[in-house]
């Protein structure tokens, strides 16, 4: 019956979803049009149980409790049927959030949940931290605190934002560290886009990173690196995409947020959700900065004359092209991994393949992590791409200290010269915070390489404080 549909989709565990800065808000935007096709809600908002919007052929109500099943996940059920995405929009010009508006989707946001400045932060880390950021942080927060009070059982926070700029970066770092404040036992995930290695859209992205990269050790738990130029690549090269456009860009961002929480939103023979992955991948807990990639990722023309396999996707969530970030897995070793499947796949064939791959590849994992690779499988294969099964990689790897060692370099160069300070200094920060950022950052940049040397017999002394006597 109706009722018991509707005391089953309650007891779930939700996602309160925050976008901050132009790069956050346009990733979030495509994130809602993945996920509200995958759940067939239509841009109004309302369930396409004829099946217009996306698959004419659909038997309706034959997939339809599926699909509706968990949708509270990143949905809230508004009156005449209607859902309303769990989304916190924010930024300091008003430009943004409003070509959101008056996008094909746009209808679906909850106009409240809009919170906009006026001037903008000028990409300038402080004004987004400290001056203009700080005084509209309070309504930011009371628009989360409503959505968390309307939760069930809340699992966490996902924040999509950029380090470069001063929106994304400075108001979004603030906003994590208020809401870690608030709700200091829920999981926290950030996915940062990080300054590209070749292509710089800021002059000074390299503060602005590395003043995040602070905060991001500190208060998230599970961060997703992201960077423009492996999205290009992966776009240009693997998909074939003539001019990829920052639309398709996100898409591939999207498929990723889409697939981690999966299993929280659709039946699955091996469940996962944030909380198990933080304890799968998160061995010391500083080292929580992942590389995530998605398979099947081949070009239209190249699609028809390939089928997809659980060895197939294995192959390729683990290739360098793959990987959504720049750094190459060869150059490290893999300290645990993950990999979602989707669709209508064995488990014994996906157990199969996860040891084959540590077995052939065992000099790229830790020895002292024996089974270091999480694997889950959901049922429902993904729609956007349509595809019959689909996998997603997230892993913590060491070679992901050549994205920090990369912005570091970058920011000492300038930092010698004291080049650029007075922005942030004339908006009340003190050097010390970035001497203090610095160094944090070069910590973490050798905790990376401290783990990837270390080998199972090393003495406990060498590992300083993680090491422990037994």
């Amino acid at each position: 019956s109706c009722t018991c549909c509707a005391r089953f989709r309650s007891e779930m565990r939700e996602i309160v979803h925050v976008q901050a800065g132009q790069a956050g808000n346009q990733v979030g935007a495509k994130f809602w049009e993945v996920i509200s096709q995958e759940h067939e809600i239509s841009p109004t908002g309302n369930f396409d149980e004829e099946g217009v919007v996306l698959e004419p052929g659909r038997v309706v109500g034959k997939a339809a409790e599926l699909l509706l099943e968990h949708i509270n996940v990143y949905f809230t059920e508004a009156s005449g049927g209607r859902y309303v995405p769990r989304a916190v929009m924010m930024d300091l010009e008003p430009s943004v959030v409003d070509t959101i508006r008056s996008s094909k989707y746009g209808n679906l946001f909850k106009p409240d949940n809009i919170i906009k400045g006026a001037s903008g932060a000028g990409n300038n880390w402080a004004k987004g931290h400290y001056t203009e950021g700080a005084e509209i942080i309070d309504q930011a927060l009371e628009v989360a605190r409503k959505e968390v009070e309307d939760c069930d059982c809340l699992q966490g926070f996902q924040v999509c934002h950029s380090l470069g700029g001063g929106t994304g970066s400075g108001m979004g770092t603030l906003l994590i560290s208020k809401l870690r404040e608030e709700y200091p036992d829920r999981i926290m995930v950030s996915y940062p886009i990080f300054p590209s290695p070749k292509v710089s859209d800021v002059v000074v992205e390299p503060y602005n990173a590395t003043l995040s990269i602070h905060q991001l050790v500190e208060n998230a738990d599970e961060v997703m690196v992201i960077d423009n130029e492996a999205l290009y690549d992966i776009c240009f090269k693997t998909l074939k995409l003539a001019t990829p456009t920052f639309g398709d860009l996100n898409h591939l961002v999207s498929a990723v947020m889409g697939g981690i929480t999966c299993c929280l939103r659709f039946p699955g023979q091996l469940n996962s959700d944030l909380r198990k992955l933080g304890v799968n991948l998160v061995p010391f807990p500083r080292l929580h900065f992942f590389q995530i990639g998605f398979a099947p990722l081949t070009s239209r023309s190249a699609s028809a004359y390939r089928k997809v396999s659980v060895g197939d996707l294995s192959q390729q969530i683990f290739q360098a092209s793959n990987m959504m970030a720049a750094a190459d897995p060869r150059n490290g070793r893999y300290l645990t991994a993950s990999a979602l499947f989707r669709g209508k796949i064995s488990t014994k064939d996906v157990e199969e393949e996860m040891l084959k791959v540590q077995s052939k590849n065992s000099a790229y994992f830790v020895e002292w992590i024996p089974n270091n690779i999480k694997s889950s499988v959901c049922n429902v294969p993904p729609k956007v791409p349509p595809t019959d099964m689909a996998a997603t990689f997230i892993g913590n790897t060491t070679a992901i200290q050549d994205v920090f060692r990369r912005i570091a370099e970058q920011f000492a160069a300038m930092y010698r010269r004291k080049a650029f300070l007075h922005w942030y200094t004339g908006e009340g920060m003190d050097e010390m915070e970035f001497t203090e950022a610095e160094s944090n950052q070069n910590d973490l940049v050798a905790e990376y390489q401290q783990y990837q040397e270390a080998t199972v017999d090393e003495d406990d002394d060498l590992l300083g404080d993680e090491g422990q006597d037994f």
